[in-house]
């Protein structure tokens, strides 16, 4: 994409190399004197412009749009190039909007929202691939197209709200007639933030299958900061289990919305169950994304398999004598 608007709009474009300490110091320099600065940088090379995204970005709250490529894992790039931990290393930091897209047309939408948003610093992670193009986007998350084309422009998205994707059932009329979970036990909750949704999706409706009883949210939280506390406490209010998932390492968004949780008291009766579902503590040598997904227990198989054991379809068997 950068080539692209570099031949475009050649004096609107800055190729800083390998220095992103300047890229973002630069972007900061513009953003003072009123231009919109969009600082393009790979997620797993943003660490090295940590200090200069405190100091020079937030703490003076400039609207500087920085956009992290090859969030999650990333394939044959190999260890030194997945983006495993930007939500959590940018997630500390005061002044941030943090957001991911779960497909192109949330991608559009997100870019527009950043250019939109003058009032502090964006961030905007996305992973390494290709969309999954109009005939996927209608029948897995329930878009409606107009002609069956994916919009050329994007929206302005709400700052901070996630939206319901799923409801148990399935989309529109099927999930209007919907007559599972009628007990809270056996109604669970999937929040999910970036492109592991459409595994969510794929997942609520393999256990749905498998059960008549169980009644599976699926849900997008579209922003980490600041987050959809009215979603969550709607889900946590309808819902016995809350799994969260996303493309990132612990300390991320799961811990965001877990302690959000507790401050505001929602587990406080015991009567929820709740598990984070994160990239594990290890690093990934180079194979398809999909195969390090299924190495990092994140496809859609694993939340289905952590749906079964939180709803006690599955039993887990214990090891004795080992």
């Amino acid at each position: 994409g950068m080539d692209i608007f570099g031949r475009r709009f050649p004096k609107r474009t800055f190729d800083v190399g390998i220095a992103e300490q300047h890229a973002v110091t630069m972007g900061a320099g513009m953003a003072c004197e009123g231009l919109k600065p969009f600082v393009c940088i790979y997620s797993t090379f943003m660490q090295r412009g940590y200090d200069q995204v405190v100091h020079d970005v937030a703490i003076q709250n400039l609207p500087v749009r920085m956009i992290l490529d090859r969030a999650g894992l990333v394939g044959n790039d190999g260890p030194t190039h997945h983006g495993c931990y930007d939500l959590a290393y940018m997630g500390c930091i005061p002044n941030l909007t943090i957001m991911a897209p779960s497909d192109e047309i949330e991608l559009k939408n997100m870019v527009m929202t950043c250019a939109a948003h003058d009032s502090g610093p964006t961030v905007l992670r996305y992973p390494r691939g290709a969309g999954y193009g109009p005939e996927k986007l209608q029948s897995m998350f329930g878009y409606e197209l107009e002609n069956g084309e994916i919009p050329a422009k994007g929206e302005v998205l709400p700052i901070g709200k996630g939206r319901i994707v799923r409801r148990p059932g399935g989309f529109g009329n099927e999930a209007s007639a919907n007559t599972r979970g009628k007990q809270r036990k056996d109604r669970v909750a999937l929040l999910s933030i970036g492109t592991r949704l459409a595994e969510a999706i794929k997942a609520a409706n393999e256990v749905e299958a498998m059960d008549p009883e169980l009644g599976v949210t699926v849900a997008d939280a579209r922003f980490m900061k600041p987050l959809d506390v009215d979603l969550v406490r709607e889900l946590a209010d309808e819902h016995s289990v809350i799994i969260t998932i996303e493309e990132g390492s612990i300390g991320g968004f799961g811990d965001h919305v877990l302690h959000f949780m507790t401050l505001d008291g929602l587990m406080d009766d015991g009567n929820i169950k709740f598990r984070p579902m994160v990239i594990p503590d290890a690093l990934f040598e180079a194979a398809t994304q999909y195969e390090q997904y299924e190495q990092a227990g994140l496809n859609s198989q694993h939340i289905k398999g952590t749906i079964l054991r939180l709803t006690q379809r599955l039993k887990v068997p214990v090891l004795e004598n080992a």
